[in-house]
């Protein structure tokens, strides 16, 4: 059997992109030579590796046993090259996924203080939890950091830090006014949210959706910031993470809403049980678990 590296590389570019130009555009081959790679690996292996629908490109079940496996061989190839070749030092690109709290108010701050080392070419894609994780089981993330529950058994999960959700208002709110609720005091309220798949909005789903017997409105948004901007605006109240509201309520441009209960969440590491833990991607995890670690006792 005659399978290169190449063909290897061309079947993931294929898989990730659904299409043959948007993987000839990323591989940096034309068409006819990326077709003609493919034809030769499937030709090779004896069997499709996936379902012609013209434009797309859909994995079938034989492509899907694949791809774990080419994953893990061109990451291998990888981490050989980095050992024994000209740039030693060189650990090797990395692409996470982080959920929008994370990635917009955390994320930053925990790639500044990685060693220089670390600091190389680093892709990061927000977006909500449930996106990253049909991400990660198309092998288009190394690791994402979420927010929100998943129930996919090929992902491995890890708890990170502890986050803890709040009940904001605008400051000229009625509800700031007051220096406790009960959650009878939510009903009849205007609500701004986020999406049905972040994680924010299954926080707000599973623990306060239940005591309210009356919303006036929701008013779905797809970004925190927007979010914060509508609360501050004073087009309704909102359940969000202490990570997001920390410097608008430190600015006193939202109020929290004091109640008779916490809201404690938990954030996860998480990957593809049979992701190939590339030099870089373990340098990085043990980064965020010793991190974690100190963030979780201060």
């Amino acid at each position: 059997m005659k399978i290169t590296l190449q063909q290897i590389r061309v079947f993931s570019a294929v898989a990730r992109h659904g299409n043959l130009t948007s993987a000839a555009e990323v591989l940096c081959l034309s068409k006819g030579a990326l077709s003609q790679s493919l034809q030769q690996l499937e030709s090779h292996l004896d069997t499709p590796l996936f379902d012609r629908a013209h434009p797309r490109l859909q994995l079938n079940q034989q492509g899907k046993r694949l791809l774990p496996m080419a994953d893990e061989l061109i990451g291998r190839a990888g981490d050989i090259e980095r050992t024994f070749g000209k740039h030693i030092d060189n650990l090797g690109a990395l692409h996470i996924g982080a959920s929008q709290t994370i990635g917009n108010y955390l994320l930053p701050y925990l790639l500044a203080e990685q060693d220089v080392q670390q600091q190389q070419e680093t892709k990061v894609t927000i977006t909500n939890s449930q996106t990253l994780c049909k991400m990660l089981l198309n092998f288009e993330l190394d690791m994402a950091l979420i927010e929100g529950q998943h129930s996919h058994q090929a992902l491995t999960t890890t708890p990170w830090i502890q986050d803890t959700m709040l009940l904001v208002c605008s400051a000229e709110h009625p509800l700031a006014q007051k220096a406790s609720i009960t959650f009878n005091e939510l009903n009849n309220q205007n609500w701004v949210l986020r999406e049905t798949a972040s994680g924010s909005r299954q926080q707000f789903e599973r623990r306060i959706r239940p005591a309210l017997s009356d919303i006036t409105s929701v008013l779905e948004l797809s970004s925190l910031e927007s979010v914060l901007l509508a609360v501050e605006r004073g087009l309704g109240v909102s359940f969000i993470s202490n990570l997001a509201a920390k410097d608008k309520l430190d600015m006193g441009r939202i109020h929290k809403i004091n109640i008779e209960q916490n809201f404690p969440r938990q954030l996860h590491l998480v990957w593809h049980k049979q992701k190939y833990l590339t030099g870089r991607l373990q340098h990085f995890s043990q980064f965020l678990k010793d991190w974690g670690e100190q963030y979780n006792l201060s």
